[in-house]
């Protein structure tokens, strides 16, 4: 690498300071599509230049697509060997790499289990003796949000404001009792027990502070109590000269996840705590218009400024923001659809990918599918069901997760009833019976010695078969090593468990069944290619990594397969709620029920508190800032509230936004019918006055 910095041209002067900023800890402000993503790998470079090993470089994110895409950026401008050894990860992600390290200071094993949403909700239900399925997922909510405050279920006890948390305090305590009999931990402990590890083991705080010489979080204002906690801890040196080598990069214009536990005092604790915090606004935006960028200015304005910041762009004043008055969701949908229709009349360079329809619930999605379908005009809606989350891929991860780890009941039961095998539910009931009377996991009681007097032989017979078969199978998965052995393996394992029959069985279409079997060769793929080394990013690109056994990626598969986010960009619009569309962008957006009660979204059950209003607000503000070129705001005169037709209020972000600008009122069916006139008359005026031949 060269000595002087690779950066220079590239980079304003805002941005230029965060990168070179490297002796202490230091706040990035990040305004909306001010190249976030730039600096932080650029600061990696300059890291690097300074002289840190890569391996004690670490850059956390919150998705694993958003890790990816640092690490290829990375690898981009500081070259494959040095991306390689950078510890470039998700929340989750470090803290399995923590857990797998020195869990077993914890009392954890070295294979423990990672429970997806479905399992937990699954012990849920055992512990709190409850077969209410929106019962057990109020309270897997709960505890979720309890544990990302850094609560325990005796801490929640106290803290319990009513009776309904007092039983769900008192079903985490029998839930955190199971956990520790299946050597198990969900989705929340990945960050909780690597903090409870470094503030109740010195050595284990030694070495894990050591390890990382500086330590860069994406999207700051995201994380909550408990993240913030983990990060201090591992920057929290005794050596004052070590103490806070961080850079936190985020927006708390941004903060949009309070619902599920992101606290934005997280930015407020940062100057407190750190009193050498240096802080760098990135107030150049490098996406949209002035018109747009001055409509997101004055909404945001109307709450309490913890960091002072005003984007600004030079991108042109562009088109004013509109407003779209329209009688009903229907007169809503199809004027969003005849905007799209005009613009891509207007500029035939547009596509479908380039435009996105925003709203704030998934409710609202139903009429604008209709009319898109209506038009022939391709779409997406996010939030559709994951690859991940198909019935299929469920199955074969359980399997896999028992590899890993043989006290997984949960991954155990499923495995052993897919496919069918003459092993039932009664079987199963009094096989749990033993395993809980004796406090061994269910795959352990298969092999005692005293089951024979609680199951017939031939029953006995069977779940031998089974935990034999699953024993080579987990010899088989550790020897593995490399994509096509690993493909081999793995289709040798389908073919003996006959799992291409099940799907075929299980289904009345075949062209569902072939489908699913699909599926399953697709995840056979992408299994494979991890163990090859080859990791996929979104659009088809890979980078290197080293290669694995079977046995390795199934221990990390259900962090991979929770935060996984698949499959190729399409050219449809995009079909969204605010809260997902957050880190996207588009040339054109519209964004629709900017109506009192949808956006602020009030329920009528709750109070709007003022914290609640400045949430709502900057979700609001999210919803400008994706728009690039063109920006269009739809609200209802009349509106669905339940069964009802109600009148609607214009939100009063609509006032906040300033629009001093005429608003354009042309129906966009109208000027679709316009432009389409102008052509013709166009055509017609050609083929009445042909130019003349060349002689």
């Amino acid at each position: 690498m060269s000595s002087s910095p690779p950066v220079a041209s590239t980079l304003n002067p805002a941005q230029m300071e965060a990168v070179h900023y490297l002796s202490g800890p230091c706040l990035v402000l990040a305004g909306a599509g001010s190249g976030k993503t730039r600096v932080i790998t650029h600061k990696i470079a300059r890291l690097l230049q300074a002289g840190l090993n890569p391996k004690r470089i670490a850059a956390i994110t919150f998705t694993n697509k958003a890790a990816l895409e640092m690490r290829e950026r990375a690898r981009s401008l500081v070259g494959p060997k040095a991306a390689k050894d950078l510890a470039i990860s998700t929340f989750h992600s470090l803290g399995v790499r923590m857990l797998r390290e020195d869990g077993v200071k914890l009392g954890l094993k070295e294979q423990f289990s990672i429970l997806d949403s479905d399992d937990v909700l699954g012990v849920l239900r055992d512990a709190g003796s409850c077969t209410d399925n929106k019962i057990a997922r109020q309270w897997q909510w709960t505890i979720s949000l309890w544990k990302n405050m850094g609560l325990t279920s005796d801490t929640a006890l106290d803290a319990a404001k009513d009776d309904d948390e007092r039983v769900a305090a008192k079903v985490m305590k029998l839930y955190e009792e199971r956990l520790v009999a299946y050597q198990a931990v969900d989705f929340d402990d990945l960050i909780s027990m690597p903090l409870k590890l470094l503030r109740t083991n010195d050595e284990a705080r030694q070495k894990w502070q050591r390890q990382f010489g500086h330590v860069l979080v994406d999207e700051y204002q995201d994380t909550n109590a408990v993240q913030y906690e983990l990060l201090k801890a591992l920057v929290d040196h005794e050596d004052e000269h070590q103490r806070g080598l961080f850079t936190a990069v985020g927006d708390d214009d941004q903060s949009i996840y309070g619902w599920r536990g992101a606290t934005i005092e997280n930015l407020k604790r940062l100057p407190e705590e750190f009193p050498r915090l240096k802080v760098i606004p990135l107030e150049q935006n490098y996406r949209s218009t002035s018109a747009i960028l001055r409509a997101a200015n004055e909404v945001i304005a109307g709450n309490p400024k913890i960091f002072e910041k005003k984007l600004w762009s030079d991108l042109g004043e562009g088109e004013p923001v509109r407003v779209a008055e329209c009688d009903g969701e229907e007169h809503e949908a199809e004027r969003a659809v005849a905007r799209i229709q005009a613009l891509m009349a207007q500029d035939a360079r547009l596509k479908p990918s380039d435009f996105a329809i925003l709203y704030r619930t998934n409710f609202q999605a139903r009429p604008f599918e209709q009319k898109l379908r209506a038009a022939q005009i391709p779409y997406k809606v996010s939030g559709g069901q994951s690859f991940f989350d198909k019935a299929e891929i469920k199955d074969l991860c359980a399997w896999l997760r028992l590899l890993v780890n043989q006290d997984d009941d949960p991954a155990f039961l499923r495995a052993v009833t897919t496919p069918k095998r003459g092993i039932g539910h009664t079987t199963l009931g009094k096989l749990g019976e033993f395993s809980g009377k004796w406090k061994v996991s269910m795959f352990e009681a298969l092999f005692s010695d005293t089951l024979a007097a609680a199951l017939g032989p031939k029953t006995i017979g069977g779940l031998h078969e089974f935990g034999r078969y699953v024993n080579d199978m987990q010899y088989k998965a550790r020897h593995t090593v490399g994509a096509e052995d690993a493909k081999t393996m793995l289709l040798g394992w389908l073919k003996d468990i006959d799992y291409e029959k099940h799907l075929y069985d299980s289904e009345d279409s075949e062209k569902v069944a072939a489908a699913r079997w699909s599926n399953v060769m697709d995840f056979v793929d992408w299994v494979a290619k991890r163990c090859g080394g080859q990791i996929e990013q979104d659009g088809g690109a890979t980078f290197e990594a080293e290669k694995k056994s079977v046995l390795d990626v199934a221990q990390t598969i259900s962090v991979i397969l929770s935060l996984a986010e698949r499959g190729e960009e399409q050219d449809q619009v995009t079909l969204t709620t605010l809260h997902a569309s957050k880190g996207l962008e588009w040339p054109h957006v519209v964004l629709v029920g900017v109506n009192e009660g949808i956006l602020p979204f009030k329920s009528d059950t709750e109070e709007m508190t003022p914290e609640r209003l400045e949430e709502e607000r900057r979700l609001m503000y999210v919803g400008i800032t994706r728009a690039q070129r063109s920006l269009l705001v739809a609200t209802l005169r009349r509106r669905k509230k339940g069964r009802e037709t109600v009148q609607g209020i214009p939100s009063r972000f609509i006032n906040e936004m300033k629009l001093h600008e005429a608003t354009n009122r042309e129906d966009p069916k109208e000027r679709l019918k316009r432009l389409r006139a102008e052509l013709g008359a166009k055509v017609a005026a050609a083929a009445a006055n042909p130019p003349a031949e060349a002689p």
